[in-house]
């Protein structure tokens, strides 16, 4: 029998590589706090993940660098039990970790000694030659946001920054701690590399659903028509953690969810929603459009922030029959503490799409469940003509919504309006389900697999730009100096419930009400 007639070996097609169209060029990864629990939890697993879908180069290395004292083996040890923890939606395959494992090295050292930098030179120069990376280097910063200036001069004052090949680096919200801090980082920063070499990550722009967003608009006709004020009645973003601080509230007592959720991740998705069409589907032209509608989000009057801003913190409440400590009963969190656990902002946008459409955005701690959801509510037809007969008399029927659900499961669902079976005409809300994984039917890549690769190709399309930094700091600014010299009388909503009553008169004074996820 020939070869032309036999049958094709059978391709597993998470291990087929024409499956995706992008090809990773040969690179090596530097992390700086690489013992840090996001390498343990998000990067290392996602690359572990990106190498078993061989999805990049096999002329790749991992260099991790922190101040704990490991050798290579101990630290593919280390990494070898949180990969097997934390990779999520994936099998853990052994013999593929061994492989995986001959990627990964460790320098120890502390990056305030200058002689840490020329170590991790050294083993730069190394893997280039054993593993024909090319002098293809991505930096990323795991560590504590006070570092970041510092280890960014650091690598220029060592020519880290130049080489044989591209040098880039990934830098870890929060990106500043205010609008003034933000734009020193910004000049620390391009001291040492320019801005098309710096990548701000955000990981909810890596989110599927986040990205399907444009998709969504721009593909379908039927939609775009109606994304403007004379349909869209208002917007609700909403983005609640049923957890707490988890051993994180030093940290969080300095940031606060106003800073943590909203400055960031909340406005980005605000802008992804609200954008223009680009041009062209392109990095700078989607970041354009980003860009300009962060910066057409009317910013606040002093006198409007207690009108259009609610601060909140979470008190001892009961969940699940379980009775949970307040945020100021937290470890390391001062007994009266003025910090936001939740936040919630009224955003007005004035340009011609959006001008009086209110985008009302809330996040939270220690609320009934973990959800991070869009809901597009659209305006009632301009003449009711079916009501519901109630005890209390007749009642308008619920409108259309549009919701774009985020996490847990990704998704989007519209609802609209259909008769009862049955004589006369009565109708009810019914809804329509996309869901990412029964109708792809394939494991969808988490954020940060999605935004490493396009580090790595040099794709910033998901990235946050330095004009884009600085126009989400703009809009919340005020609200964190009002705030800042405001005493509230906390804790103002208990642990397992949907935040302050003061949020849901802030909608009740526009006629509306949060919807519950």
């Amino acid at each position: 029998m020939s070869v032309l007639d036999q049958a094709p070996p059978e391709i597993n097609p998470l291990q087929d590589p024409l499956r995706f169209a992008r090809r990773v060029p040969p690179c090596a990864i530097v992390i700086f706090g690489a013992s840090g629990d996001l390498s343990r939890r998000k990067l290392l697993p996602s690359l572990y993940r990106l190498f078993y879908e061989r999805r990049i180069s096999q002329n790749f290395a991992v260099i991790g660098s922190s101040r704990t004292p490991m050798s290579d083996e101990q630290f593919r040890e280390k990494m070898r039990e949180s990969v097997s923890k934390f990779l999520e939606d994936a099998p853990f395959d052994e013999d593929v970790w061994k492989s995986f494992a001959q990627t990964l090295f460790y320098v120890p050292g502390d990056m305030n000694k200058p002689e840490s930098y020329e170590d991790i030179r050294k083993k730069l120069d190394e893997v280039e030659k054993s593993h024909q990376t090319a002098g293809n280097v991505l930096f990323y910063l795991s560590t504590q946001p006070s570092y970041y200036a510092e280890a960014v001069l650091a690598l220029g004052e060592h020519h880290l920054n130049k080489g044989n090949g591209w040098r880039r680096i990934i830098i870890e919200k929060p990106f500043g701690h205010d609008l003034a801090s933000a734009q020193k980082l910004n000049e620390e920063i391009h001291k040492v590399f320019a801005e098309s070499e710096v990548y701000r990550i955000d990981h909810y722009l890596g989110k599927e659903t986040v990205q399907n967003i444009l998709a969504f608009r721009f593909g379908n006709s039927m939609f775009e028509p109606l994304w403007n004020r004379r349909y869209v009645d208002h917007v609700q973003i909403t983005a609640a953690e049923s957890i707490g601080v988890e051993g994180r509230g030093a940290y969080y007592q300095e940031a606060g969810a106003l800073r943590d959720m909203i400055q960031n991740h909340l406005s980005q998705v605000m802008a992804t929603v609200a954008m223009e069409p680009p041009s062209v589907f392109d990095a700078e032209n989607v970041r354009d459009e980003r860009a300009k509608l962060l910066r057409a989000v009317r910013v606040m009057k002093p006198e409007d922030v207690p009108k259009y801003s609610v601060p909140g913190q979470y008190g001892p409440g009961y969940v699940a029959g379980q009775l949970l400590p307040g945020f100021r009963e937290e470890p390391s969190v001062s007994p009266d503490a003025q910090t936001d656990t939740y936040a919630a902002v009224t955003f007005f946008i004035d340009n011609w799409r959006w001008a009086g459409v209110p985008f009302y955005i809330r996040s939270g701690k220690r609320m009934p469940k973990r959800v991070t959801d869009i809901a597009i509510q659209f305006k009632a037809p301009p003449l009711g003509l079916f009501q519901q007969e109630t005890k209390t008399g007749p009642r308008e029927v619920r409108p259309n919504i549009l919701v774009v659900r985020i996490q847990p499961e990704e998704g989007i669902s519209l609802r609209f309006l259909s008769k009862s079976p049955g004589s006369g005409m009565r109708v009810r809300p019914v809804s329509m389900d996309f869901n990412y994984g029964s109708s792809f039917g394939e494991r969808s890549p988490t954020a940060y697999e999605t935004l490493l690769v396009d580090a790595m190709v040099g794709d910033p399309t998901l990235y946050t730009r330095q004009d884009m930094v600085n126009a989400s700091w703009q809009i919340v600014q005020p609200i964190l100096d009002v705030w800042a010299n405001t005493k509230f009388d906390f804790p103002n909503y208990a642990a397992g419930t949907w935040g302050p009553k003061a949020s849901d008169e802030m909608l009740a004074r526009q006629g509306h009400v949060w919807r519950i996820p």
